[in-house]
């Protein structure tokens, strides 16, 4: 049975995405490969908030559990979203190459 996270209410996808955050902050620390990220999520994002603009936009999906602050027309759990889900990748990829290394 998973754990219930849904009384954080509002705050719900927010408190997610801050736990995953932290967790690719983590990998690009031990990785030493924050500009990196910073690149890969500097490319990534005009693609990625027009794809999650027009999803949202023609009703492809909803999210329920959110603060309801929007900005430049999507949620803003959905711009951090657009941040961790590269970071963690670029994270995961760094801190397997580094660990291929040592």
């Amino acid at each position: 049975m998973l754990p219930d996270i849904t009384v954080l209410g509002p705050y719900t996808y927010l408190a997610t995405e801050i736990v995953w955050g932290l967790v690719a902050a983590g990998l690009l620390w031990y990785a030493d490969a924050g500009r990196t990220a910073a690149r890969t999520i500097a490319v990534l994002y005009p693609f990625a908030y027009v794809w999650d603009w027009y999803t949202l936009a023609v009703g492809v999906f909803a999210i329920p559990m959110r603060t309801g602050v929007e900005l430049l027309g999507i949620p803003i759990e959905e711009h951090v979203f657009m941040i961790v889900v590269p970071a963690m990748v670029v994270g995961a990829h760094e801190t397997l190459a580094r660990l291929d290394d040592d």
